[in-house]
């Protein structure tokens, strides 16, 4: 099923699609072609209610976040903020970019960013923002801001959050393109695949996901962001009773009994 999604901000077309499937699995694509999937205030708007219907959407399991035509995302819409200089825009437009990275890191459902083409500055920041990252070999990304005398302060929020801080600061500082290879090195990117194969590998990796108890992946996935940034104490204080509670769960006790008498479990997602 494709629904697309209706901008809210000046863009004419719609900018972003949603294609569900019967395995759970929601493509999200940006579909700004023609700006090289440049995040409009409109886009971001769309992207944030296309993550609350997958979010809330009981039948996904896994998202796809991708981008339409020749690359990812080349960051903000940097013509749309020269045509809007008042602050007040400026503020709106940096609000709604923060608020749509963390809907993704905030989302129960694991999502996956699927890269092509370039993915630099705000766009970096959305693949930063993803759980997973696959990425066609060809793929580059920067953060390029301080060639523009404007340096990527929120982008390197997840970034820094993502890769050790000298190599956070090498890309930061030097404004330059780094190789799919060189970010699958840094530990930025999980997987790598030739152009032909990168929607099979991103398939591949969604729908084993897929199969997973959703509420596992749920109580998984938040209890990794919530302890991540907590002193190795508070973590296994915080971590300890979120296992408890999840062995106290349906799907916990099922797959264990699945996996005692050597039979696949039957999820009932609580």
């Amino acid at each position: 099923m494709t629904q697309d999604i209706d901008t809210k901000g000046p863009d004419i077309n719609n900018s972003v699609i949603i294609d569900k499937n019967e395995l759970g699995i929601a493509y999200v694509t940006i579909n700004r072609a023609h700006a090289y999937n440049a995040l409009s205030l409109g886009c971001m708007q769309s992207l944030l209610t296309a993550f609350s219907d997958c979010s809330s959407d009981a039948s996904v399991r896994v998202i796809v976040l991708a981008g339409s035509g020749k690359g990812f995302c080349a960051g903000h819409d940097l013509a749309e903020m020269r045509s809007h200089p008042e602050r007040t825009f400026q503020q709106q437009t940096i609000d709604t970019c923060a608020t749509l990275m963390l809907a993704i890191t905030q989302s129960p459902k694991p999502v996956i960013a699927k890269v092509h083409g370039v993915a630099t500055a705000a766009g970096c920041q959305l693949v930063a923002s993803c759980d997973l990252v696959v990425a066609d070999k060809r793929a580059r990304f920067a953060t390029p801001g301080i060639n523009l005398g404007l340096f990527c302060s929120t982008p390197m929020v997840p970034l820094s959050r993502n890769v050790s801080k000298k190599h956070a600061m090498e890309m930061l500082l030097l404004g330059d393109f780094i190789s799919a290879q060189r970010a699958y090195e840094m530990g930025f990117v999980n997987r790598l695949a030739p152009a032909d194969q990168l929607n099979q590998l991103v398939d591949e990796l969604a729908a084993k996901i897929a199969s997973k108890s959703s509420m596992t992946l749920k109580t998984g996935k938040q209890a990794f962001y919530q302890q991540i940034d907590k002193n190795i104490s508070e973590a296994y204080d915080y971590c300890g009773q979120v296992m408890v509670d999840n062995m106290m769960t349906h799907d916990a006790q099922e797959g264990i009994d699945a996996f005692i008498a050597k039979r696949d479990p039957v999820w009932q997602d609580k």
